[in-house]
């Protein structure tokens, strides 16, 4: 996993708690006027599902997975999604599949990012955080709200245990499709909050890095460890 910045200073995993920490959002994209423009640029593009002008943006070997090929071809085909390139059992997912990949690819470049000590521009923010080596990186989550609550039970009307305002919790067995997880906090208290709230700190995240004719382009878009 790239390097991160924050330190959590808590081992979310360990028999013993410590205090709860908070990282609230700061998006740096204003520092410079050029990287703003090229974000501003990029998502008016994403917003109009302009697969050729998007691709245009992208590095010549941009980052788009771990373990198969990335690149600006292997990009067109996330954003695309041939239905003849998937396996017979799933091609008549290829709309929804498409859709989710455009939806994600929006919604982290929308995100507060940061620049890291190469320059570069990441987002979304929490990607900044650093976590303990102890804590299995796929069970922490960003709560992405301000004072979301955590409730006692998984409904509106369970009883409010506290409001949570862009914290690192766990979730041990998170629910696909759920719309309340049942999560842990770093001082050990356990609650139910919405899911629309918790954002995998092993999920997408994207970077903008200037190249050396002094263009920004998207140079990764990528999930997972």
């Amino acid at each position: 996993m790239k390097s991160h910045h924050l330190a959590l200073a808590v081992l979310i995993c360990a028999p013993a708690w410590a205090d709860r920490q908070s990282f609230p959002p700061v998006d740096q994209a204003g520092n410079d006027p050029s990287l703003a423009a090229f974000r501003e640029d990029l998502l008016t593009k994403v917003a109009a599902r302009d697969t050729e002008a998007v691709i245009a943006a992208a590095c010549p070997d941009i980052h788009i997975s771990h373990g198969t090929e990335s690149g600006p071809e292997a990009f067109r085909e996330g954003l695309t999604v041939p239905p003849e390139t998937l396996d017979e059992e799933y091609r008549d997912q290829a709309d929804d599949m498409r859709a989710e990949y455009w939806s994600a690819l929006e919604n982290t470049l929308s995100q507060p990012g940061y620049f890291d000590d190469q320059g570069e521009f990441w987002m979304p923010h929490q990607w900044r955080i650093s976590l303990p080596a102890t804590l299995d990186p796929f069970l922490a989550y960003f709560v992405t709200g301000d004072r979301v609550t955590l409730r006692r039970s998984p409904a509106r009307s369970g009883a409010i245990l506290d409001f949570i305002s862009h914290e690192v919790v766990l979730i041990p067995d998170y629910q696909e499709g759920a719309e309340y997880q049942l999560v842990r906090l770093t001082d050990g208290t356990f609650g139910y909050m919405h899911s629309d709230f918790l954002w995998s700190m092993v999920g997408y995240r994207a970077a903008f890095v200037k190249s050396d004719a002094g263009n920004w382009q998207l140079c990764t878009f990528v999930t997972g460890d």
